[in-house]
C-alpha cells in the first residue's frame, strides 16, 4: 500500500454480477495536504484479449456480439465488433486467452505473444487487461466457435486487415481493446 493513501472504509454496494464497492479513503495531495474522498470501484476481475492474424491472407479474426452497456449508451443495435477476450477466472492470462480463443473463435492457437497490459477504465473499474497477438491458419480451426456459454451468441468474423483497420475510422469498430490491437498490428507491420 502507498504511504499517500489510507483506506478508511469499504462498503459493498452490490455483488450481484460482480462486486461494486464504495471506498472512503484519505489521500495525500502533492502539496502535502490530506483530503478524504469517496469513490465507487467495480471489480469484475482481470481479463485477456487477443488479435488473431494471418500474414499470408492478410486477415484478422474478430467477433461480433450484443453488449448491453453499449446499447443503453447510444449504440443503436448494441452489437460490437471486438477482439476475442475473456475474464481470467482462476487461470493465468495466457491460459485464459488460449481457452477463450478456442471457445469464441474455434481456433486452437499454438503460440501467443503477450505485448502489454493496460487498465481500460481506471476511474471506475479495477480490471487489468492483458493484450496478446497470435498468428492463425485454417489448420488451427477445430470448431465453429461462437461461445460455449448459453448466454453467449458470438459471430466469428474473418476480415481483411485493411478493411478492419478502416472500420475504426468509419465507426464500425468502436471497442477500445480492438482499436488498440489493430493499431499495434499496423504500427508493427504484423501483416506486411
Amino acid at each position: 500500500m502507498s504511504e499517500h493513501v489510507k483506506i478508511l472504509k469499504t462498503e459493498i454496494l452490490s455483488d450481484n454480477w460482480y462486486t461494486l464497492r464504495k471506498i472512503t479513503y484519505d489521500f495525500q495531495r502533492k502539496d502535502g495536504q490530506w483530503v478524504t474522498q469517496n469513490r465507487e470501484a467495480y471489480d469484475r476481475g482481470n481479463g485477456s484479449t487477443i488479435l488473431l492474424y494471418n500474414k499470408e491472407k492478410k486477415t484478422v479474426i474478430l467477433t461480433k456480439q450484443f453488449r448491453l452497456p453499449t446499447f443503453i449508451n447510444g449504440n443503436d443495435s448494441g452489437m460490437l465488433i471486438e477482439t476475442c477476450a475473456g475474464l481470467l477466472d482462476k487461470d493465468n492470462a495466457e491460459d485464459c486467452i488460449r481457452r477463450e480463443t478456442e471457445e469464441e473463435t474455434g481456433y486452437k492457437i499454438s503460440s501467443v505473444k503477450k505485448i502489454f497490459k493496460a487498465y481500460m477504465s481506471p476511474g471506475s473499474v479495477t480490471e487489468v487487461l492483458y493484450f496478446f497477438i497470435a498468428e492463425y491458419s485454417n489448420t488451427m480451426k477445430v470448431n465453429d466457435g461462437g461461445g460455449v456459454d448459453i448466454h453467449e451468441d458470438i459471430e466469428v468474423l474473418e476480415l481483411d486487415f485493411d478493411k478492419a483497420y478502416n472500420q475504426i475510422q468509419t465507426g464500425e469498430i468502436k471497442d477500445g481493446k480492438t482499436i488498440m490491437l489493430l493499431q499495434y498490428a499496423k504500427l508493427n507491420s504484423l501483416l506486411d
